[in-house]
């Protein structure tokens, strides 16, 4: 899944020295499309990517600006564990549940925010290179949005399903022993 996508005709990406049409950044690394098709290079956790236009004007994506990307596998992880805990009926693992929904939300929020840091840093980056570029999102990006805003619900749904759970057995006389309904004063008359 790649996180940004730029569609451009006059830069150069990487060690090559053919122009590509179309570059997506990945987490683990990035595509590009050529003229002899689509090659990816998977360098691994926080590779860094420089950029060239015809006038051997050179911007860098350094390595710094991809290795937080490595918080989403993670954050995915967390996730999987919040859903397995989440099948259990018993209320102590329930709660777990949710608190380990909210830590996956916490780590998908820093995800997201680093996607976002990404985004507007190649963006920014490539504006400055004076080619015929566009800059967009990719699938990776708005996946981890959504992702966020489920796992806020689901942290959600699981503390207020617990909570109508607790409350189905209670009714309006439930602080009543016995006997029919009195008034506040009849509690100081005599019987």
């Amino acid at each position: 899944m790649d996180i940004t996508r730029v569609d451009s005709s006059g830069a150069v990406a990487g060690n090559g020295d053919e122009a590509f049409t179309q570059l997506r950044l990945g987490i683990w690394g990035y595509c590009v499309d050529l003229s002899s098709g689509w090659t990816c290079f998977k360098t691994g956790h926080g590779y860094s990517l420089t950029f060239t236009n015809a006038q051997n004007a050179e911007v860098t994506i350094g390595s710094s600006w991809t290795r937080g990307l490595a918080v989403l596998p993670v954050a995915c992880c967390v996730a999987f564990i919040a859903l397995l805990l989440s099948i259990s009926q018993h209320i102590t693992i329930t709660l777990v549940a949710s608190l380990v929904s909210f830590l996956a939300a916490l780590l998908t929020l820093i995800a997201f925010a680093i996607n976002i840091a990404l985004f507007a840093y190649v963006k920014h980056e490539l504006g400055t290179l004076n080619i015929n570029e566009t800059t967009i999102t990719g699938p990776g990006f708005w996946l981890t949005f959504v992702s966020l805003l489920l796992l806020i619900l689901a942290g959600c749904t699981v503390c207020f399903g617990r909570r109508r759970d607790r409350m189905a057995g209670a009714n309006n006389n439930s602080y009543q022993l016995n006997g029919p309904k009195t008034g506040f004063l009849s509690r100081f008359g005599r019987n």
